[in-house]
């Protein structure tokens, strides 16, 4: 069951929109959000002598309760940067659960809804952009109507700146060589599916492959068969929208194990969908492209599948920026700069460095039900910036900015990957099966770069948690044999 749960964004330190819209990219990974207010700037609350902060509201959905809610959103913090401070100390990013459904919790470190909010206009005022009719559970008024007691002159809203019938079945005739073949199928077959959105089935179209183990005493498989699950199948198919991809495959594969009498199948399906999109400064609206990935293998025993997303990125290297910086460090001698200049300077400015357009992939392997959404905003979020379709001016220096500033190779990607899942879903069983790739498509060479791991997450759990390598990884191959 989802919860509607509402809350404030706050910083005041560092690229504060970046950080928010940071924030917000992590908060996708486990919620659903439907709605962000303006960019509102405000005086400090407190201790005044710090910067002014931005605060916005956004409205969401989650299936996490709000001890883990809390829990994961002092996780973003602590990702995005924020170090513990004073009280009303300035900060990175702040985030706080304003509403959770219409629940009232004072409790151990979690009081809902938020005990000041009546009292801070740069809560409430963006908050009334988005729910202004939502009712204080507790003092019985509306949003609107708390807005109205206070002043709120000093809360400016910003602009975003940022089938023929043989006499003889040769199929079911001895081979010539007795040797079992552990996939035979169909590739590139190809069909609009329908997959459950919100409620709404939405089109997709889908490569897909279809395989089953072929035992030593058979020639060959019935290719038409592997059509045939799917004709039988296309009235639900195209009518009657799947919950997900990965249930789709699942559907396949039992059909398969069924119309060719096979020991164990597989299938495969890449479906090429578009997301909802708006660019980081100046909010126009677009829709990106991905590809959702869904996987699974049956036997008489046991069905298993996968949920994946493939996403486009930006990285920026590394060790040529190391370079750059280098070279600027002794440019900037020569003119005269003390040591304490030149660092300063340094920190300030963004380095120059070659960059790559990447391609990442994240499968997840569980019963536990997944959005693909999701992963797509983790693997955005492990690069060094995500990238649009469009970008007005302002929002390609947006991400040229934050890429630089955020520099990583292929191998940090994965990494990032890797360690965003074990964070963000610690509920996951230690059965659960995870692989992330990278591929970048250099600018300066010939050569693309790319990087690979995989495991349950029992073994990856143990080498982010330690930095130990695990004894063993389970490949995709050993999780799909069932």
């Amino acid at each position: 069951m989802s919860n509607q749960v509402l809350l404030s964004l706050g910083a005041n330190l560092g690229n504060r929109q970046g950080n928010i819209l940071q924030a917000l990219q992590y908060i996708r990974a486990r919620a659903d959000i439907n709605g962000i207010s303006s960019f509102y700037e405000t005086e400090p609350v407190g201790h005044l002598e710090q910067p002014k902060f931005i605060n916005i509201a956004c409205s969401l959905e989650t299936e996490l309760p709000p001890r883990e809610l809390l829990s994961f959103l002092k996780w973003i913090e602590k990702r995005v940067g924020r170090r513990e401070t004073f009280r009303n100390g300035p900060r990175s990013i702040d985030l706080d659960i304003i509403f959770y459904d219409d629940l009232v919790i004072d409790d151990d470190g979690l009081t809902i809804p938020h005990p000041r909010l009546q009292e801070r206009a740069f809560v409430l005022l963006p908050l009334a952009e988005i729910a202004a009719k939502k009712i204080h559970p507790v003092l019985k008024t509306s949003v609107a109507e708390l807005l109205k007691k206070i002043d709120h002159s000093g809360v400016q809203r910003l602009k975003r700146s940022l089938r023929l019938r043989l006499d003889q079945d040769r199929q079911q005739s001895k081979p010539a060589v007795p040797v079992p073949l552990s996939r035979v199928g169909i590739t590139n077959l190809q069909r609009i599916i329908r997959i459950e959105d919100k409620g709404r089935g939405n089109l997709f179209h889908a490569h897909l492959e279809l395989f089953a183990d072929l035992n030593p005493k058979q020639a060959g498989m019935h290719m038409s068969r592997f059509s045939d699950v799917l004709e039988e199948l296309v009235e639900e198919i195209s009518l009657q929208a799947s919950p997900d991809i990965e249930s789709l495959a699942e559907q396949l594969a039992k059909q398969v194990i069924k119309s060719q009498k096979a020991v164990r199948s597989e299938v495969r399906i890449r479906a090429y969908s578009s997301i909802a999109r708006v660019t980081p400064v100046s909010a126009k609206r677009s829709k990106e492209v991905y590809t959702l990935i869904g996987m699974a293998a049956s036997s008489p025993r046991e069905t298993r599948h996968l949920v994946g997303v493939e996403a486009e990125g930006m990285t920026v290297c590394p060790c040529a920026q190391d370079m750059v910086k280098n070279y600027s460090r002794e440019l900037l001698q020569e003119e005269g700069f003390s040591g304490s200049e030149i660092s300063r300077i340094l920190n300030i400015l963004p380095i120059a460095s070659h960059n790559q357009r990447g391609r990442g992939t994240l499968l997840l392997g569980t019963t536990r039900n997944i959005r693909a959404e999701n992963l797509l905003h983790i693997i955005e979020a492990s690069m060094s910036s995500e990238t649009y379709e469009l970008l007005k001016r302002e929002d390609e220096f947006f991400v040229v900015n934050k890429a630089h500033r955020n520099p990583r190779f292929v191998e940090d990607v994965v990494r990032e990957i890797i360690r965003n899942v074990v964070e963000i879903y610690p509920d996951l069983p230690d059965e659960a099966f995870v692989l992330a790739k990278q591929e970048n498509f250099e600018g300066i060479h010939k050569h693309n770069a790319f990087a690979e791991h995989f495991g349950t997450m029992a073994e990856l759990r143990q080498e982010v948690l330690t930095g130990r390598k695990s004894v063993h990884h389970t490949t995709l191959e050993e999780w799909l044999n069932v």
